[in-house]
C-alpha cells in the first residue's frame, strides 16, 4: 500500500494499525523449559495442547537425553502406558472437566514410593521386578488428582548413599548431573533431581532423611521442598530411617512445589505422624504466591554454613542482597548454639541405623515370596555367587547396620530418639525466638555439584558442613529456591527454613525471591528441542483491520 496517497494522518494512523494487526497475527509461545502447571492448564484449555501431546513432548526429551547423547540415566522404569493414560485422562476432560491443577500432568517419582503397576526397587538389583500391592498413600492421591505417572526415576540405593558413588545404584547404574557430566546429582533423590532439571518431567517427588531432597534440589538447581514431619504421609515409602523420612515434592518453580503439596496433604490412618496435621495442612499453597510477601519480614542468616565454598558464598550475598532490597529485615548473623551443631550427628547415629535394620525388613516382609524379607536376606543375596550385585558400598553399610546395632528397644535409641530431638527442637525453636524470626536462610549446599567418584575413606556421609539434617532432626521445614550460578555452571540454591507448619510462609518467601531473580537456568547438556516451543494461541481476540 502507498500511504502518501491517503494523506497525512490517516496514512500515520492507517500504519499503526496495520503493525498492530501484525502483533496480533503473532501465535503466543509457551516454552516447556518454563512453563508452570498454570501454564500447561491454559493451554490446555484454549485447546492448543493436550495431555498426549505433553506426554509425548516429555517422553522425546527422555529419549534424547536420558536414553542416548549424554545419556544422563535418571529412568529405571518408564511407564508404556503413559500415552494412552494421558489420552483417557484428555477425554475425561472433555466430558467431564478436569480433576484437579494436575489433571493430565506428566510426574516422576523416586523408586522408593510404591506403585501397584510399577516396580519399586529402591535402588537395588535384589528387588528387581518387585510390584507392590498397592500405592503409596502421595502416589494414590497424586493419581486420583489425575497427575500422569511418566516414570520412576534412580536414587541412592535405599536411599542412602553409604560412601558409593554420587549418584549410583545396583538397580539404576549412574545417574549423571545435566549441567556437569563429571559431577553427580547428589543423594538420594538425585534421579528425581536430575529429571526435572533436565525437564523430563513437570515435577517429581522425592524423599528426604537428612537432605535428600535437598541436595538434589540443589545440585541440580531446582526447586524443592522438605516439608514437616507428618504433613505428607509416609506410608508406602521404602523406610530409611521413620522417625526422619518424608516424601517432598521438586519442581522447577516454587508455583509448581505447591501445587503439588496441596494435592498430597492430608491425614492418613496408616501414619500416625500425619495426625499433628491435622487441621494444619492446606489443598491449595499457591493463593500463598504473592509478590512483595518478603516485605516486612525477619529472615536470619544462618552464618555457621558459608565459608566452604568462595563461589557459593559470592552467591548467597547477592541472594541477602536481593532479600533487604525487596524490604525484607535481614538479622545477620544468626548461630546455633554449639551443642546443636557438635551433637546432631551422633543422635542421628543412634537412631537411624537401628530403625533401618528394623524398618527395611518390616516392609520386605510384604513383598513376594521371591524376594527377600529382611536386612538378613537382603545380605545374605547379595553376597551369594552370581547374584550380580554391583554396589559394595551399600552391602557394606547393611552389614554394618545388621552387625552393630541393635532394636529399638535399648535406652540408648530411646533416649535419643525422645530426649535428643526434643532437645533439638528446643535449640532451633529457641533461636528463632530469640532472634524473632519469620524464617531462616542458608546455602543448601555449602559447596556446588561434587564429582561422582567414591567419597574418601572415613569422609562424612552427607557432608558435615551442611545444615539440611537439622530440618530433619527437628521435623521442620526447608523450602529451596535457585539463586544463581558459579562460574563453572553449577547451580547454587539458598534454603528458607522455617518452624513447623510454616510452609505457607517459605512458600511466599521463597514465591518472592523467585520471581525478582529468575535464576534458574536449562542445564547446557539437556538444551530445549525445537518441539519445546509450544504455540498456544493468538496474542489478541481478532487481528486489527
Amino acid at each position: 500500500m502507498h500511504y502518501k496517497k491517503l494523506g497525512g494522518l490517516r496514512a500515520v494512523m492507517l500504519a499503526v494499525a496495520l503493525a498492530v494487526g501484525h502483533v496480533a497475527a503473532q501465535a503466543a509461545t509457551l516454552d516447556l523449559d518454563d512453563a508452570t502447571i498454570a501454564d500447561i492448564n491454559g493451554a490446555f484449555a484454549d485447546g492448543t495442547l493436550t495431555s498426549e501431546k505433553l506426554v509425548k513432548l516429555y517422553l522425546k526429551r527422555i529419549e534424547t537425553y536420558d536414553q542416548k547423547g549424554p545419556a544422563i540415566n535418571t529412568v529405571i522404569t518408564l511407564n508404556t502406558h503413559a500415552i494412552e493414560q494421558a489420552r483417557a485422562l484428555d477425554k475425561e476432560r472433555r466430558t467431564k472437566g478436569p480433576r484437579s491443577p494436575i489433571h493430565g500432568i506428566p510426574i516422576v517419582l523416586k523408586d522408593n514410593f510404591d506403585t501397584y503397576d510399577m516396580p519399586t526397587t529402591a535402588g537395588s538389583l535384589l528387588l528387581k521386578g518387585s510390584i507392590p500391592p498397592d500405592d503409596a498413600f502421595v502416589v494414590k492421591k497424586l493419581r486420583d488428582a489425575g497427575a500422569i505417572i511418566l516414570a520412576k526415576v534412580n536414587l541412592s540405593e535405599f536411599a542412602s548413599g553409604s560412601g558409593g558413588p554420587n549418584g549410583f545404584s545396583s538397580m539404576g547404574g549412574q545417574t549423571l548431573n545435566p549441567h556437569d557430566l563429571t559431577k553427580g546429582p547428589s543423594g538420594s533423590s538425585g534421579g528425581t533431581g536430575a529429571a526435572i532439571a533436565a525437564n523430563f518431567a513437570q515435577f517429581g517427588l522425592g524423599t528426604d532423611t537428612g537432605g535428600s531432597v535437598r541436595g538434589p534440589s540443589s545440585a541440580n538447581g531446582i526447586a524443592g521442598l522438605k516439608p514437616t514431619y507428618g504433613l505428607m504421609s509416609r506410608d508406602g515409602i521404602v523406610p530409611l530411617a521413620l522417625s526422619y523420612d518424608t516424601g517432598g515434592p521438586m519442581a522447577r518453580s516454587v508455583y509448581d512445589v505447591a501445587v503439588a503439596l496441596g494435592v498430597m496433604t492430608g491425614v492418613d490412618p496408616a501414619d500416625p505422624a500425619t495426625q499433628a496435621s491435622g487441621g494444619k495442612f492446606d489443598t491449595d499453597y499457591t493463593q500463598y504466591l504473592k509478590r512483595g510477601s518478603l516485605k516486612g519480614a525477619r529472615i536470619g542468616v544462618a552464618r555457621d554454613f558459608f565459608k566452604q565454598s568462595v563461589e557459593t558464598d559470592y552467591v548467597m550475598e547477592s541472594a541477602i542482597a536481593t532479600l533487604k532490597s525487596l524490604g525484607a529485615t535481614v538479622v545477620d548473623p544468626v548461630n546455633y548454639p554449639d551443642y546443636l551443631l557438635n551433637g546432631r550427628n551422633a543422635i542421628t547415629q543412634a537412631i537411624s541405623g537401628r530403625e533401618f535394620k528394623v524398618q527395611v525388613s518390616q516392609y520386605l516382609a510384604t513383598l513376594g515370596p521371591q524376594y527377600p524379607h529382611s536386612l538378613a536376606e537382603l545380605i545374605t543375596r547379595a553376597e551369594a555367587p552370581g547374584s550380580g550385585y554391583t554396589n559394595p558400598w551399600r552391602l557394606n553399610a547393611m552389614k554394618e547396620a545388621q552387625a552393630s546395632v541393635g532394636g529399638l528397644d535399648e535406652p540408648e535409641y530411646l533416649v535419643a530418639r525422645n530426649e535428643g530431638l526434643a532437645l533439638l527442637r528446643a535449640a532451633v525453636t529457641a533461636t528463632f525466638e530469640k532472634h524473632q524470626l519469620d524464617a531462616l536462610i542458608y546455602p543448601t549446599s555449602p559447596k556446588p555439584a561434587q564429582p561422582i567418584e567414591p567419597a574418601a575413606p572415613g569422609a562424612a556421609a552427607g557432608g558435615a558442613g551442611s545444615a539440611t539434617n537439622i530440618a530433619n532432626r527437628t521435623g521442620f521445614p526447608d523450602l529451596i529456591v535457585p539463586a544463581g550460578m558459579t562460574k563453572d555452571g553449577l547451580p547454587v540454591t539458598i534454603s528458607f527454613f522455617g518452624p513447623a507448619f510454616s510452609e505457607p510462609k517459605l512458600l511466599a518467601y521463597g514465591y518472592d525471591f523467585e520471581q525478582a531473580t529468575h535464576a534458574r537456568v536449562l542445564p547446557k547438556y539437556t538444551p530445549a528441542l525445537a518441539q519445546d516451543r509450544i504455540t498456544t494461541g493468538q496474542s489478541f481476540a481478532a487481528a486489527a483491520p
